[in-house]
């Protein structure tokens, strides 16, 4: 594994380095990366190989997988929205933009089993690319008809995910009194707002 290694993002964890607790941990959304990295075709084929593992509704397997390196980035970075919650920002900044994208399709008209073979996929790849040294971040704003004329392909495109080596700081903090869970930066640190456990499970 060590040649997947390039020193992910600069979140910290207590737990042990290979543990699922410490890959959720480090799995954040990043969308701030450092350009000079570049993202290599084995190393996206590597967060796509989990999908040959994991599980899929009556194993139908739908979804394909178009893999974008640093020679094609032009084709997809335009065409793709980063940071919503930030919109004045207008990320990615100016010399942190991603260089390489993973672009998921559907073989068949999404319905919702698709979206459950979606969000397991998405969420398994990257926690791979975390396991191997990367970050990511899921994008569903885009321009999908830019986006498949760009690469030119046969299926329709359902979400985009930028991978490369993280630029950023990220906090998980607690919620706000107010209960807004909008993530918002503070001192140039990421802050993601998450519940506590206790708000979670149902007594």
């Amino acid at each position: 594994m060590e040649q997947f290694r390039s020193g992910a993002g600069n979140i910290s964890t207590k737990s042990n380095k290979g543990s699922l607790s410490a890959l959720l941990l480090k799995n954040r959304s990043t969308r701030g990366f450092d350009c000079s990295f570049k993202v290599r075709k084995d190393q996206l084929m590597r967060i796509v190989s989990v999908n040959n593992k994991v599980a899929s509704a009556r194993n139908r397997q739908v979804l394909r997988f178009a893999l974008v390196t640093h020679e094609r980035a032009h084709l997809v970075l335009p065409h793709v929205a980063m940071g919503s919650a930030l919109s004045d920002m207008k990320l990615p900044l100016p010399g942190t933009e991603p260089n390489a994208f993973i672009v998921v399709c559907s073989t068949v008209e999404p319905h919702i089993s698709t979206y459950i073979d979606l969000g397991i996929s998405v969420q398994s790849m990257l926690l791979q690319a975390v396991e191997i040294g990367l970050n990511g971040i899921c994008l569903m704003s885009f321009d999908k008809e830019k986006i498949k004329e760009n690469l030119s392909l046969p299926y329709e495109p359902l979400v985009v995910l930028p991978i490369g080596k993280s630029a950023e700081k990220i906090e998980l903090v607690d919620m706000p009194a107010d209960g807004d869970c909008n993530y918002y930066r503070k001192d140039g640190v990421h802050c993601v707002p998450k519940l506590p456990l206790e708000e979670l499970v149902i007594e």
